[in-house]
């Protein structure tokens, strides 16, 4: 099943400036009417964008429609296509700075394009034209930090820019080459240059490698991109280049110009619906340089939240309990959570949450006097409407956090979560059977907010324990200190999976459980 994914052209800030230019303009003193003309002369019906120069308001107007505007300056901008019964028809982008005043009228016109020309010295396996995708920007309005933008894409040979030299705007493009790996060039210019292309080296390039692993998404199916991320926004800001649309596990390697450029990841489960996935860190490399973003390595965990003291109230955010730690907290699974607090033994209050179709979720409970908690989480994914995979990895995490609460201050509760890196695992997250798996530990965590005091606290004690049948029995695990890691020895059983446990303590007896069922798998 292969999902190709329409090129992102319009920046964040962008898309919110067209959403609330929405209704017919105010105070409308002129109006304008914008012809678009295919490659053979005649009209072609096309949506043209309008945005005011300086305040970036934009409208949306069809070709040869009549829109009234107040008087002022503005950039008509389009992307005309013309289909073909025998190819991949033609696409033009342009733009024309006009000045609106009374009825005015422009045309931008098709036959006026120059070709989008990119090269590249590919190897022997890349045999077609390079895939191009190209806009035009209103890039010097307003404030925004993103490009108000229209474009296409075509196959080279099939896509041309008509050339304007106005600094007003911008011209961005992302050409893809294809083979057994992938090529990608990204450029923009201020204005749209008379000759629009480039000319690109592979070894002038940077290697980013993509690492899928199988077993921990909530769906095999994985589709990997990059997007274009310059520091400051510009025209080529989101572009967007496929990776790799398959069933994890798989493995691709995509070479890019050099820059700053944003990986991500969705997950598709077997109805079409789009689950999970995510944007790691942006990453900025030299030519040359290399990385691997990993996808799915296990064990997935609590990402970010801890308990927190306010209000006189112990309060939790239950979201982000079974994350991909190589995605981060926006690319965390819904679950759904029996939260409960505890003061001796007396149950102050349980609760049972999901995150799923809302973001309001959180516990809190009302402490009346100082003294030794107990929150305790036990959180399964949870995504109704759709078939997990068999035997799927991380499918539940649970916490227990004591701690010393004071319903008079106001803290991050000195408690910790737990990051495991088995190692050695193959590329479906399993380890060999009856073999040793060193795992990596790390104690972390997180300021909540800046209204909340964050104390730095440092773990004294860090114990390890597996279990090979499901969490009823467990093996203490041999623990090596190493910098600001752990390193944990677990013997593996010969068959099934392995759960994971951590304690982690503090010199004042702050302790930190935390337990990953299924952390990985034998096989």
């Amino acid at each position: 099943m292969v999902r190709r994914r329409s090129v992102a052209f319009v920046g964040v800030a962008a898309l919110v400036s067209l959403a609330a230019a929405g209704g017919a303009a105010q105070a409308a003193s002129g109006a304008l009417t914008v012809t678009t003309l295919g490659r053979h002369g005649a009209k072609v019906a096309s949506t043209v964008t309008v945005v005011a120069v300086p305040s970036g308001r934009t409208y949306s107007v069809a070709s040869g429609k009549r829109i009234g505007l107040p008087s002022g300056r503005y950039i008509a901008m389009t992307d005309i296509f013309e289909s073909a019964t025998d190819g991949p028809g033609d696409d033009t982008v342009g733009a024309q700075v006009v000045q609106v005043s009374g009825s005015t009228s422009v045309t931008l016109d098709a036959r006026k394009g120059k070709a989008v020309k990119v090269s590249l010295d590919t190897p022997a396996d890349v045999t077609g034209p390079p895939w191009i995708s190209a806009q035009v920007c209103a890039g010097t309005v307003s404030d925004m930090p993103s490009a108000l933008g229209r474009g296409g894409g075509n196959y080279q040979g099939s896509l041309y820019a008509i050339p304007n030299s106005s600094k007003l705007l911008q011209f961005g493009y992302l050409a893809q080459w294809t083979g057994k790996d992938s090529y990608v060039a990204v450029k923009n210019t201020t204005g749209i240059p008379a000759a629009p292309g480039g000319s690109y080296k592979r070894a002038n390039l940077v290697t980013m490698r993509f690492s899928v692993r199988g077993g921990t998404q909530m769906a095999r199916e994985n589709d990997t991109a990059l997007q274009a991320a310059p520091r400051t926004h510009d025209c080529t800001t989101d572009m967007l280049t496929e990776v790799r649309d398959d069933s994890a596990p798989y493995s691709a390697t995509v070479h890019v110009t050099p820059g700053t450029w944003q990986p991500r990841d969705d997950i598709f489960a077997d109805n079409g619906d789009d689950i999970g996935g995510g944007f790691p860190s942006t990453r900025t490399l030299k030519a040359g340089q290399s990385f691997t973003q990993s996808f799915g390595r296990a064990a997935w965990s609590p990402m970010h939240y801890l308990p927190t003291v306010t209000r006189r109230s112990v309060a939790f955010d239950p979201d982000a309990l079974i994350g991909d730690p190589d995605v981060g907290v926006n690319g965390a699974d819904p679950t759904k959570e029996t939260v409960a607090l505890t003061k001796g033994s007396t149950t102050v209050k349980k609760q049972t949450l999901t995150n799923w179709g809302t973001s309001d979720a959180e516990f809190a409970a009302g402490i009346r006097s100082a003294g030794w908690y107990d929150l305790t989480v036990d959180a399964h994914r949870y995504r109704p409407g759709i078939t997990f995979p068999a035997g799927m990895l991380s499918s539940r995490v649970t916490l227990d956090w004591h701690f010393k609460a004071d319903p008079a201050r106001s803290m991050v509760a000195p408690v910790f979560m737990t990051r495991f890196l088995p190692t050695g695992l193959n590329s479906h997250n399993q380890a060999a059977p009856s073999s040793t798996t060193t795992v990596d530990v790390s104690a972390g965590r997180g300021s909540q907010g800046p209204d909340l005091a964050f104390t730095k606290v440092t773990a004294k004690s860090v114990k390890v324990w597996s279990s090979a049948d499901g969490g009823k029995t467990w093996k203490a695990a041999t623990v090596r200190h190493s910098g600001s890691t752990w390193q944990a020895s677990v013997h593996n059983p010969g068959s099934g999976a392995v759960a994971l446990r951590s304690e982690v303590t503090d010199a004042a007896g702050d302790r930190s459980v935390e337990t990953v069922y299924r952390a990985y798998a034998i096989g």
